[in-house]
């Protein structure tokens, strides 16, 4: 026994392989993925594991799933959105100075719709 080596590696497929009792199993290691998820990363992995499995199972063992939910996490479509709608709507620093409550409860009505549109166009899809 103490001359069998403890990793080997297998040129045909790539792979090293190191001995665990009387077998050899390979060494796999899935990519480190330093980029934070996020809120609507988290809920997409959710929403992943309840409703679209195959897709959740297909990402999880390639070892994509972190990668894709941080590039989901980095999407600026909820800051373009509101952009757009503090544009459209009137919601300034005129306002804000003119009429501090209506600018607040505006901000918060579009942040709201921003959000459930975001939710509907990059989570729950």
């Amino acid at each position: 026994m103490s001359n069998q080596r403890k990793i080997l590696h297998d040129d045909k497929n790539g792979l090293d392989y190191v001995l665990v009792g009387d077998y050899y199993l390979p060494v796999l290691s899935l990519p480190e993925e330093t980029r934070p998820i996020g809120y609507r990363g988290m809920l997409r992995k959710e929403y992943l594991k309840k409703h679209k499995l195959g897709m959740y199972s297909y990402l999880l063992l390639t070892g994509k799933l972190d990668s894709y939910l941080a590039d989901l996490n980095e999407q600026e479509r909820y800051e373009l959105i509101e952009a757009q709608m503090r544009s459209v709507e009137g919601v300034t620093e005129a306002l804000k100075a003119r009429n501090p409550m209506g600018w607040v409860r505006q901000c918060n009505n579009i942040r709201n719709r921003v959000q459930e549109i975001v939710l509907s166009e990059l989570v729950y899809v």
